[in-house]
């Protein structure tokens, strides 16, 4: 579902002949912005910052937020986005082969690391026989919360289980845990009808939660470079080679939204650049 859209363009930002100058029409200038798609909550606050950064360029972006996995990719098949910022390497293998998508990456945003929470434990050793436990219901998070969860000993998977995983895969369950698949966005809202749920940062940081602070168990942010999970910037193969494709990726290297991931998040989100 579409959110909101929002155009932030100062007037008469136009860029000059040169790398980024595709006629009158170019993309990243006032005429015609470069259209972003992004998820709202984490993903969009940085994004809004890489945003300001490239201004500091006259390099123009418009940013949409959508409120779930599914359609900022929708809205990149159609056109109606140049590129979005809020998926990481295993659900986009797994959207382009499930659905045909030719969309590529060309650089890297942010790792949130994925964490369990409970209003109603302090430890999972306190979960009860037959809690239920929520975890995302797309495929890649799903299995990466039950990685998780392994993990942190609630059950056992299946030898070599990995992002994959599904509830078929536990293989040893003495607590007979429940597992409640939700939407990603409303795990963090239905926290207070399950004993525990697995939720990942861009969505746990706008509720209040933060992993460091506030978890019985979460994934290491360190490594975000080389993370799988760490979120990229994604295009039309057509466009990856396109300058203003580099251009949005680079502004994840700037200074001020680095300065601000690390003020902001305390370690819940880290870029992966």
């Amino acid at each position: 579902m579409l959110r909101r859209s929002l155009l932030l363009a100062a007037p008469g930002l136009l860029l000059a002949r040169g790398a980024f100058a595709q006629g009158a029409q170019a993309f990243g200038t006032a005429a015609r912005p470069l259209r972003v798609g992004v998820t709202s909550g984490v993903h969009a606050q940085v994004l809004e910052r890489v945003r300001d950064a490239l201004a500091r360029e006259n390099f123009v972006i418009r940013i949409t937020e959508f409120a779930d996995f599914i359609q900022p990719n929708v809205a990149l098949q159609g056109g109606d986005i140049d590129a979005n910022t809020y998926q990481h390497q295993p659900f986009l293998d797994a959207q382009k082969q499930q659905r045909g998508y030719d969309f590529v990456p060309v650089g890297k945003t942010v790792l949130t690391a994925m964490a369990v929470f409970s209003r109603k434990h302090k430890q999972l050793s306190e979960l009860p026989n037959g809690a239920r436990v929520a975890i995302p219901n797309d495929p890649t998070n799903g299995g990466r919360a039950l990685v998780l969860l392994a993990q942190a000993g609630l059950f056992k998977l299946r030898a070599g289980a990995d992002f994959r995983a599904t509830v078929a895969d536990i293989t040893e369950n003495p607590k007979r845990i429940r597992i409640v698949e939700l939407e990603a966005a409303t795990i963090a809202r239905a926290l207070e009808d399950v004993d525990a749920a697995a939720i990942t940062g861009n969505y746990a940081v706008p509720a209040g939660l933060q992993p460091g602070r506030d978890s019985l168990a979460a994934e290491s942010a360190e490594g975000a470079r080389t993370n799988p999970y760490t979120c990229l910037v994604v295009v039309r193969r057509a466009d990856a080679n396109a300058p203003w494709a580099a251009k949005l990726a680079s502004g994840y290297t700037d200074p001020s939204v680095r300065e601000f991931v690390q003020r902001e998040f305390g370690g819940a989100v880290v870029l992966g650049v």
